[in-house]
């Protein structure tokens, strides 16, 4: 394989996994936080949510860097 093509897949699967590592984030926020009536602002991640951000932040990186080296690649 040549590396366009391996840079094609990892982009591929990375934006896979950030999309569901995104739906499955909870926002923290009830029906009423879309009309301005939100209760909690400023939360504190822990445990958990705490990886699953830090994870998600990590498949980005990847992500953004595989199409960077797609494109150089050519």
């Amino acid at each position: 394989m040549e590396i366009g093509a391996i840079c094609n897949v990892i982009t591929a699967v990375s934006a896979v996994l950030l999309i569901l590592l995104i739906l499955l984030q909870q926002r923290g926020a009830s029906l009423g936080a879309g009309f301005g009536a939100s209760g909690e602002l400023f939360t504190e991640r822990r445990g958990l949510e705490k990886s699953m951000f830090n994870t998600t932040v990590v498949i980005a990186s990847i992500f953004a860097l595989s199409i960077l080296a797609t494109l150089i690649a050519g």
